[in-house]
């Protein structure tokens, strides 16, 4: 883009002429937006660039969140296995059994039902760390007063607790803890959990932290094979992310999910792989799974799905198939409406808490977990200032149109991008932060292509304003120079000498304000006329001056000759060649048909320096008549040239007719030259003219029609002379 002279040359907010700025020339605003915005966008840059290593800020994460939530919601995981089944205590189940909670009897039954199917490993998503008020010892206290026997019979059965133990000591079974974050009463600071073979530093700094546990009764408890978390990471209220492995208490202790895959593979242990910076993966026997620094897992959420569910009270009732759940990893929790147990995932639906227990196995049977390598931070940087960089240098030096398109094309190939990685490689990139930056720099780059274009916009203004001041200064100027140079030409008609013998007229017209044209008529005594028709060679103001020029030392050398006859025009020829030729700088120079009438005899001596032959017309001949000679060359061409004169002899009623090159070189809008041919077929319908006068209105007037509407590319310039006859 240029610069603007007048604006770069002032300083402060008030430019030449006392006008305050606009917005875009203030100096606050020329210092941000300076150098068509670049300065400003490498600023915003820089500044969005340090953004990025806060990982943590809340715009980042909510963008990150909303962006990884619309690629699940666009594209949900397609459930391709069954390794878990949920056995859920539903409507259904509370509807025939009672409402909830259950007797632990019930419970032991549904895990005595469930171990029948010979599954896997069982999981109960249900935390009961109060006794059962149901259990035959409670009740015997509540009726002793009323029937003493009937509470001894009961304190003497077994403790529903102590029932649901042996059947829990039976199976499989892993049971949840919740984590706490603060020591609270009830909840354990430690507990029984499953150890872990740390390979490389300790991740537990890195991990969820948790001050202890809620756990169900320590009978309970200890008669289970496994303890693994509940807790998930609702961000926003959503759950994106699960922790497979946190610390309680400064204790590894695994999620729900992997201890049930621990006690289906019958392994003794975890393993987990750590850097410096946390968590890398855990191990689960041979199965790997990659994990986040702080032991989560991003979870590849699919849709809610009825086939992973089987009711507990069929499953109490053995109306089930055993094939179900055989060999399967059988979870056990509540779906029940009123029971408050649902959690939102990603897709927008509100499922179960036990359901993504049973996802998270989907997952990791299918390898289908999401991901986000450590180093996606810095390619996503790179992306931001890759972007931001395409933006600052084009959008300057691009139309709007394309300046668009780059910031379409830029936005659209990073949502893309994170799409299919997403869809084909199960990894998340945020382009959600450089596509926000690319379109904050966008915004910022139109603003300072905005202020840089309405900065020009204002000073191009001015500086037309100047120019129309200088062009009417300047053609007031010329309108005096043409008023000057009309004002040295004699009159246009020579009636003022009242001399019946001859009558003259002429005409000039200029391309231009004024031109090179020239013609001149004076009486050199009582019976002798000079006239002359000059053309100077170019247009405009130097042709103009250089014609008054020759104009007045043509006349001059003309006044000042003492000779006789013939030999005064060749005389004032070769005079005149010589005194217009001394100052002439610029090498112009010009035509010239002069003429010396005799008003007695009609006698004319004349002279041709280069100069188009005029024509002469009688009535009495058919056709007009070129007065041919030996034209010598335009005057300032050849230094000293010995101009000759000639005669012809008028016969009364004769006239001629002088022109330059204006008229027959007139064009129209087709291209085409008025030409000689047509100024002669003008000529031949005004042979029976009476004056002069009507010679010259017929030749402009036909010039005019012929020109039309085009500009004129050169002075036109007529002269005519009739001689009536020397009788005054």
């Amino acid at each position: 883009m240029t610069q603007d002279p007048q604006a770069s040359a002032g300083g402060g907010d008030t430019p030449p002429g006392g006008q305050s700025r606009s917005w875009s020339e203030r100096a606050l605003t020329r210092a941000l937006v300076g150098g068509q915005g670049r300065p400003l966008g490498a600023a915003v840059l820089v500044f969005l660039l340090l953004l990025s290593f806060l990982p943590d800020l809340r715009v980042l994460t909510q963008l990150r969140l909303a962006l990884f939530d619309s690629y699940q919601t666009i594209a949900p995981r397609v459930r391709v296995s069954a390794p878990a089944v949920i056995v859920a205590i539903d409507e259904k189940s509370l509807n025939a059994i009672g409402q909830w909670p259950w007797p632990r009897t019930v419970m032991a039954e549904l895990i005595e039902a469930i171990g029948e199917t010979g599954p896997a490993a069982i999981g109960v998503d249900v935390l009961m760390p109060e006794p059962d008020r149901m259990s035959p010892v409670n009740l015997a206290g509540l009726i002793e007063r009323l029937d003493a026997g009937l509470a001894r019979r009961l304190a003497q059965l077994p403790d529903n607790d102590a029932v649901l133990a042996e059947s829990l000591r039976r199976y499989p079974v892993a049971l949840g803890i919740a984590g706490v974050e603060q020591a609270e009463a009830g909840a354990a600071a430690t507990g029984r959990t499953t150890p872990f073979r740390v390979h490389g530093p300790d991740p537990t700094p890195h991990l969820r932290q948790f001050a202890g546990t809620l756990r169900s009764l320590p009978q309970l408890d200890a008669a289970a094979r496994g303890h693994g978390l509940l807790s998930v990471d609702p961000r926003g209220g959503v759950v994106h992310r699960v922790p497979l492995v946190a610390s309680v208490s400064g204790v590894l202790t695994p999620a729900l999910s992997i201890e049930l895959l621990r006690i289906a593979s019958d392994l003794p242990a975890f393993s987990i792989a750590a850097d410096g910076g946390g968590a890398r993966s855990i191990g689960v026997g041979d199965t790997v799974i990659p994990a986040n620094r702080d032991g989560t897992v991003w979870v590849h959420f699919g849709a809610h799905d009825e086939a992973r569910f089987v009711s507990a009270l069929d499953a109490i009732r053995g109306d089930i198939d055993p094939e179900l759940i055989r060999g399967k990893i059988a979870l056990v929790g509540a779906t029940g409406l009123g029971l408050l147990d649902h959690q939102t995932t990603p897709l927008g639906e509100r499922i179960p808490g036990i359901e993504i227990h049973a996802q998270i196995l989907e997952n990791i049977y299918e390898d289908s977990l999401l991901r986000r390598p450590r180093h996606f931070d810095h390619t996503e940087r790179l992306l931001l200032l890759g972007c931001g960089l395409i933006l600052i240098l084009a959008v300057p030096a691009a139309r709007a149109r394309m300046a668009a398109l780059i910031y379409g094309t830029l936005v659209a190939g990073l949502l893309m991008l994170g799409f299919a990685l997403y869809y084909w490689k199960q990894l998340l990139l945020d382009v959600a932060w450089p596509t926000t930056a690319a379109s904050v720099l966008f915004g910022v780059m139109l603003t300072g292509a905005l202020a840089e274009a309405d900065r020009q916009r204002r000073a191009l203004r001015r500086a037309l304003e100047a120019e129309r001041d200088a062009a009417a200064r300047a053609a007031g100027e010329l309108e005096a120079a043409r008023r000057i140079q009309m004002g040295m030409l004699p009159p246009p008609s020579a009636d003022f000498y009242g001399d019946p013998r001859f009558s003259l007229q002429a005409l000039i017209e200029t391309a231009k304000s004024v031109g090179g044209d020239l013609y001149d008529f004076f009486k050199l005594d009582a019976d002798r006329l000079f006239f002359m028709v000059g053309d100077v060679a170019g247009k405009g103001l130097p042709a103009s001056i250089f014609m008054a020029v020759s104009k007045a030392l043509y006349k001059s050398a003309a006044l000042r000759s003492r000779l006789e006859g013939a030999a005064v025009i060749s005389e004032v020829m070769r005079a005149a060649n010589g005194e217009i030729a001394r100052d002439n700088p610029e090498m112009l120079f010009v035509t010239v048909f002069a003429g010396i009438l005799d008003l007695k005899s009609g006698e004319l001596s004349y002279c041709n320096a280069g100069h188009d032959a005029p024509c002469l017309l009688h009535a009495q001949r058919p056709a007009p008549l070129r007065l041919e000679s030996d034209s010598g060359p335009p005057l300032c061409v050849i230094e000293g040239y010995e101009y000759q004169s000639e005669r012809y002899r008028m016969t009364p009623g004769e006239s001629l007719c002088l022109y330059t090159d204006g008229v027959t070189e007139a064009m129209n809008a087709g291209g085409e030259l008025y030409g000689r041919q047509r100024l002669f077929s003008v000529l031949t319908a005004v042979l029976a003219a009476g004056d002069a006068v009507k010679l010259v209105d017929a030749v402009r007037d036909d010039v005019r029609e012929f020109v039309s509407a085009s500009e004129r590319s050169d002075d036109l310039t007529i002269l005519a002379l009739r001689w009536n006859g020397g009788s005054l």
